[in-house]
């Protein structure tokens, strides 16, 4: 438990540990300067999420509340929320993937199928691709999507 008070010059922290000791700590008077300078410095070799992302999980395993993690990190609240629950359930295996948002494939889950089908029989265009995924697989995809899967799985159609 996260107790705050103000001092002079700072704020004051009286953290319980699990031995039920009262351990004081004092928040730097600068201290959201001080992370922006270490997030700057970060991004030097990863991207900006990821360096939210892990000094959000320093800050969580520190206890600093979510209001002022949100503060010093920028990412949402709601982000926090779903680090914190990720860290309770032991799901920390996507901490560090950084992934585009955007909208899936439809052809995602056929692939491969596609692939093969493309690779036995005698296919000229993306026009006939397309024909055919629509008769097998009853998806009707574009042709710039054709030449997507294509390129993706470096076929030479």
């Amino acid at each position: 438990m996260i107790k705050k008070y103000k001092g002079e010059d700072h704020t004051n922290m009286q953290i319980e540990n699990p031995n039920n000791e009262n351990i004081e700590s004092a928040e730097h008077p600068k201290s959201d300067l001080i992370f922006d300078k270490i997030i700057s410095f970060l991004q030097l070799f990863m991207c900006e999420t990821l360096v939210k992302r892990i000094m959000s999980l320093i800050l969580i395993a520190v206890g600093v509340p979510n209001l002022r993690i949100t503060e010093l990190t920028g990412l949402c609240d709601r982000s926090i929320r779903t680090l914190k629950k990720d860290i309770e359930t032991g799901d920390m295996d996507n901490f560090f993937a950084v992934n585009g948002g955007g909208r899936k494939s439809k052809l995602q889950d056929y692939e491969g199928a596609i692939i093969e089908e493309i690779e036995k029989n005698n296919y000229h265009s993306r026009q006939q691709i397309a024909d055919m995924i629509l008769e097998k697989y009853g998806i009707k995809v574009s042709l710039p999507a054709i030449g997507r899967l294509l390129k993706k799985t470096e076929s030479n159609i």
